[in-house]
């Protein structure tokens, strides 16, 4: 997919948006299947994007490789029988690296794993816990002001495996070996400023900088 030379500005920005739209809902960690799915659909406008494998337990630097984490479903069942913080509806829901988890807690029990943003009351907060055996769950603290005692049914149904870490890699030769660096990152799940407009706009600068004569390589 490129884009059309006789494009204007606007053009090209609803094109740009509609990339940010259709890979917003990808629930993407460090690791598993929505990366993937995120370079594949980025390989759709850069085809010479290239995806590079590291197995989990791999040394980099001062850092290892994690465990894959996969989410199969998660969520919680109120005292009223109410399905609430459902991974399916919003993946921000589930804490990222969660462990997996099936218990029923009372009400106290259940809010020392409950994550929001009291001065940002109708947002879901982002969390995660890649290093710790935890398991969390994050809503608007408007929802949270509302939960009732009793008994409160929790689902975590995840996995973490011995897998590896996916990330794409597009070169693009110059008339010398001086290079430009690009760096941006897509292990987060749907948000934009904080996440997908780094991933979208580097994604239209390649395909811009590949059309044109380039002295430097990038």
């Amino acid at each position: 997919m490129t884009i059309d030379s006789k494009d204007n500005s606007q053009n090209t920005g609803h094109q740009m948006h509609d990339l940010l739209a259709r890979l917003f809902p990808m629930n993407r960690s460090l690791t598993g299947e929505g990366v993937r799915e995120t370079l594949k659909i980025i390989q759709e406008y850069l085809p010479e994007l290239k995806t590079v494998e590291v197995p989990s337990g791999t040394q980099c630097f001062d850092w290892k490789v994690p465990q894959e984490w996969r989410v199969n479903h998660a969520f919680i069942i109120d005292p009223d029988g109410n399905k609430i913080c459902d991974f399916s509806k919003n993946n921000l829901h589930l804490v990222g690296y969660s462990r997996p988890y099936s218990q029923t807690l009372s009400l106290d029990d259940l809010l020392k794993h409950l994550h929001t943003l009291p001065e940002m009351p109708n947002a879901i907060p982002y969390i995660t816990s890649y290093y710790r055996d935890y398991w969390g769950f994050c809503l608007t603290d408007t929802q949270k002001q509302k939960l009732i005692p009793g008994d409160y049914q929790v689902v975590v149904d995840t996995e973490l495996f011995n897998g590896s870490l996916t990330y794409g890699e597009l070169y693009l030769p110059g008339e010398t070996q001086d290079e430009v660096l690009v760096s941006t990152y897509i292990c987060h799940p749907s948000m934009a400023n904080d996440e997908l407009s780094g991933p979208v706009v580097s994604t239209f600068a390649a395909q811009l900088m590949s059309a044109k004569e380039r002295r430097l390589s990038y």
